[in-house]
């Protein structure tokens, strides 16, 4: 299939690089409570995206609701021939489009535009990474380990491991809330699962967590913004570098709009920037979680 094809149509290209399109579902599966995998048959979109980038997401020929969503690259889809041909998006049910994705079914359209974002940092040399995911953070990482550990190519680029091993630090709300848990397990990463009630690993919050354990080489979160507020106070107190890739709120995912700044720091002092562009992967020692006070 491809961008050509009667069931993947070509919209418009918005910025050079970025697909635009409406592309069919191949397959929505539930994986846990109110969260779904969508898997969407887009080979251009399949060749670029890279981890820790996004597409943004909305329902073709309808206004309600208006305006895309970003969703980050769970994974790429590879046909027999090891090339690849559609995306896998990860997606929790919160609000009017999340809401309505749920009874799509194959065969039914979405459109999307990607990939966008700039993606995960490459972490050559580094002998353990961890990944801090709380809630649906989690979505952007199978695609991350797989790239570290050199199992598979992303964007072009050919596959090689960067580090010597991997683990998964995952918090949730509940047991029922946990997603992709063996997917994660299949990729060789070491998983550590955490939950707010105990039902799941170790009860109390995934930071806590990590405390208890043998502190990676270098740190990278993504989840609620507390938690990665948590993770970069962490980091900074061990003296160990992290990334964090931010949830943050778009309307456009190009920059246009300027919906989706955030605060960071800079020479002069700090200044805002648009997380769908500059982002949404920051290092966490640039992020101001609170404006500073006006003088």
């Amino acid at each position: 299939m491809t961008a050509r094809d009667p069931d993947c149509v070509l919209v418009s290209a918005p910025v050079p690089g970025c697909f635009h399109g409406r592309v069919p579902i191949l397959e929505q599966v539930q994986l846990a409570t109110q969260t779904y995998r969508l898997r969407l048959g887009a080979p251009e979109l399949a060749r670029a995206i890279r981890p820790g980038q996004f597409v943004m997401l909305r329902l073709p020929q309808t206004t309600d609701p208006l305006l895309g969503r970003p969703l980050a690259l769970y994974d790429t889809v590879l046909d027999a021939a090891g090339l690849p041909v559609g995306v896998d998006i990860v997606y929790l049910v919160v609000g009017r489009l999340t809401g309505r994705l749920p009874p799509l079914r194959a065969g039914d359209q979405l459109e999307v535009w990607g990939p966008l974002g700039n993606g995960f940092p490459d972490l050559s040399g580094t002998a353990h990474v961890g990944l801090v995911a709380g809630g649906i953070g989690q979505t952007p990482f199978l695609a991350y380990v797989r790239e570290l550990l050199g199992d598979r190519s992303y964007g072009g680029r050919p596959a090689r491991r960067q580090v010597q091993r991997v683990s998964l630090f995952y918090g949730v709300r509940s047991a029922d809330r946990a997603a992709g848990v063996e997917d994660f397990r299949a990729t060789g990463a070491t998983v550590h699962l955490a939950s707010d009630d105990g039902s799941l690993g170790f009860r109390g919050f995934v930071t806590q967590l990590l405390e208890q354990r043998d502190m990676p080489d270098h740190l990278v979160g993504c989840g609620p913004e507390p938690m990665l507020q948590a993770l970069a106070e962490l980091a900074r107190r061990r003296g160990v570098p992290c990334h964090l890739s931010l949830e943050t709120p778009m309307a456009c995912g190009l920059g246009i709009c300027f919906s989706c700044v955030v605060p960071v720091r800079t020479a002069e002092g700090w200044d805002y920037r648009r997380a769908c562009v500059d982002g949404p992967v920051f290092r966490a020692d640039d992020l101001l979680f609170e404006v500073p006070p006006a003088r």
